[in-house]
């Protein structure tokens, strides 16, 4: 008999290892975690891990084989700035890697004869706004608005929306039996900053990058201008988001994919913030034109009132409580050991 589990795909990365230690503490059903990377000491006995790629088809078809999978969180991914260096390489573990999940939870959804649900975390980087002018006249964007992403990675992340939605509504319409279609939710992220993971590869990791380098006493150059402005999200809230939206029944959704969001930062706000705790800290502007041109791309919030309406979605973390309960106190003793 096949064992029941939740399966998490970019399970070592900053939201993977977070969610983990959350659906540890309360999920009864065995945590199945793929990544390329073993899992840090401290998670690796809360689940149990298979290292190895999510386009590996013969792998993903041994999942099959040994588990019933009755949740996917799939988190894996090639962030921005990555990305946009290897954009094939993109392409094939962002859009290709997705499908393949998707057609195995579509599979499975038939199989066990009621929807898998389909856990997907998106991005700001869906949106492309054309200029500064434009994004200072609409500071707080619809879903549906700037869907023309700049890179790589927000086309990928877009595309994966709408393959997930096709799977979840339109799947084999034509077919002659109506299939069983998987369960699709997804959330567009911020920044998502953590206390406990270094940044990544994220174009807005210029954040956390601060607070990190300055706890370490080593200087740091923003490589966007002062007045950047985009939303961000305490780590614990990026966890809740999904927790939140896996739970809420079907039912109650009016669509797959939400904002959410928690406050919006200057990057000169930011360094603010962070000279405030670390005193001490070297933070210098040096922008990176390009990296820039991508960020001036994103809108300054995204509104997250649909969330809101449709499954009680409330960030716990405003910038008050993000850095003086979070970010600031736990940074500071991850580099004091």
């Amino acid at each position: 008999m096949r064992k029941k589990v939740i399966l998490i795909t970019g399970a070592a990365g900053e939201i993977g290892q977070a969610l983990v230690h959350q659906l540890s503490e309360a999920e009864p059903d065995l945590i199945l975690t793929l990544d390329l990377s073993d899992m840090p000491p401290d998670i690796a006995p809360l689940c149990t891990h298979i290292k190895g790629s999510i386009t590996d088809k013969s792998l993903l078809d041994r999942l099959v084989s040994e588990y019933e999978i009755d949740v996917i969180f799939h988190l894996a991914a090639l962030l921005s700035t990555r990305a946009e260096y290897s954009p094939v390489a993109a392409h094939q573990v962002n859009v290709e890697g997705t499908l393949g999940l998707l057609e195995l939870a579509a599979e499975q959804s038939q199989w066990r004869g009621k929807p898998v649900q389909f856990i997907y975390p998106s991005s700001i980087a869906v949106y492309g706004m054309p200029d500064l002018e434009t994004k200072a006249a609409h500071p707080r964007v619809q879903q549906w608005e700037w869907n023309n992403p700049t890179t790589m990675y927000g086309a990928n992340k877009l595309y994966g929306e709408q393959l997930g939605t096709y799977y979840s509504r339109n799947y084999k319409q034509l077919a002659e039996k109506e299939p069983v279609k998987l369960d699709f939710r997804a959330v567009r992220f911020p920044g998502l900053v953590s206390a406990f993971t270094a940044p990544s590869g994220g174009t807005s990791d210029y954040g956390p990058e601060m607070l990190h380098a300055a706890a370490k006493g080593e200087p740091y150059a923003c490589f966007v201008r002062p007045d950047t402005t985009i939303p961000f999200m305490a780590m614990p809230d990026g966890v809740k988001a999904l927790l939140d939206l896996v739970n809420v029944p079907l039912s109650a959704l009016s669509r797959t994919v939400y904002n959410v969001t928690a406050f919006s930062l200057s990057a000169d706000d930011f360094r603010t913030r962070v000279l405030a705790a670390f005193p001490e800290a070297q933070i210098t502007f040096e922008p990176h034109a390009k990296r820039q041109a991508i960020v001036d791309s994103w809108p300054m919030d995204a509104d997250d009132q649909p969330a809101r309406e449709d499954w009680g979605w409330q960030p716990e973390y405003d910038v008050e409580r993000s850095f003086n309960d979070y970010l600031i106190p736990n940074i500071r003793a991850r580099y004091a050991k």
